[in-house]
């Protein structure tokens, strides 16, 4: 059975941040070491239970997209092979080998910029109520997982671990950033998405919606944390979409159904701590990240 590594512990390194799957250690003077954990969260809250190989397959699957969107907009990586490039990383190979990156030091921005071009999730919800999506008013007449006329930019600010990201207007994003630097990372976003998406359907997959960050390296804009992941995104099986249901997926969905159901029955508020995972829907959710990598790649 693969070894989940739901903390990589680096006691030698100076713990810079740790985020909800990610644990980043300052490395020499102006780098980073990213290490993806196996762990895994729903509704902002971590499980206890990790997924295995979750971290490796993350990592390799941001890894080509990063790659890929390199003629879109530059990025934050220095290096995807850590132990190679820098040797002194090598007692710490149990634990970063396959699943970890080092990159540049810069300035997060402080929202997360969210792409969605099909109705899903919390965007269905609000839909339902007011027949907007993050205040942008839609057609009427959508149900369920429907395509969006066009995809629509519905920026969140970014939440401290433990607290819930919060959906904003483009209006109050410029609020929170300079203006200029908004409407660049908006217009950039959804080319992304449209390439990524454009891409994807090559291989019988629907990017239905995802979240990209950036940060400023120096002044110029740059790609940064993760692209297109089954932590980020909603992949759904081209070949049994249709619209008014709920879609099968090669994401986290499935965790968050198997959660929301806990919900429904008054096992579980969306707070800390977790429920405890059955192994069935740790393997399930396994298998599915595992089966979107092999689909991209």
């Amino acid at each position: 059975m693969a070894k989940i590594v739901h903390e990589a512990n680096i006691k030698e390194l100076e713990l810079f941040n740790k985020g909800k799957v990610r644990e980043i250690y300052s490395f020499q003077d102006d780098k980073l070491l990213i290490v993806t954990s196996d762990r895994i969260s729903a509704f902002d809250v971590i499980m206890d239970q990790g997924i295995p190989e979750k971290g490796k397959v993350l990592t390799d699957i941001a890894n080509f997209w990063f790659e890929k969107f390199k003629p879109i907009i530059k990025n934050h990586i220095i290096s995807t092979d850590p132990i190679k490039d820098f040797p002194e990383l090598q007692p710490f190979a149990d634990v970063i080998e396959g699943r970890s990156i080092v990159v540049h030091k810069c300035n997060p921005l402080p929202i997360e910029a969210i792409v969605r071009g099909y109705l899903a999730g919390s965007g269905l919800k609000e839909y339902g109520s007011s027949g907007t999506v993050c205040g942008i008013a839609l057609p009427d007449g959508l149900v369920n997982s429907s395509k969006l006329p066009e995809a629509i930019f519905t920026p969140s600010t970014k939440a401290e671990q433990g607290f819930h990201d919060e959906n904003i207007s483009f209006a109050e994003m410029k609020k929170i950033i300079d203006p200029e630097l908004a409407e660049k990372v908006k217009k950039i976003s959804l080319e992304l998405y449209k390439a990524g998406n454009e891409y994807a359907a090559t291989k019988g997959i629907i990017i239905a919606d995802t979240k990209f960050e950036f940060g400023l390296l120096g002044d110029e804009l740059i790609l940064i944390d993760e692209v297109l992941t089954p932590d980020s995104s909603r992949f759904w099986p081209a070949d049994d979409y249709a619209e008014g249901k709920n879609q099968k997926s090669f994401d986290k969905q499935y965790l968050r159904d198997y959660l929301q159901g806990l919900v429904d029955n008054g096992k579980w508020d969306k707070n800390a701590p977790a429920p405890t995972l059955p192994e069935e829907v740790t393997e399930t959710t396994a298998k599915k990240y595992n089966e979107v990598l092999n689909k991209l790649l």
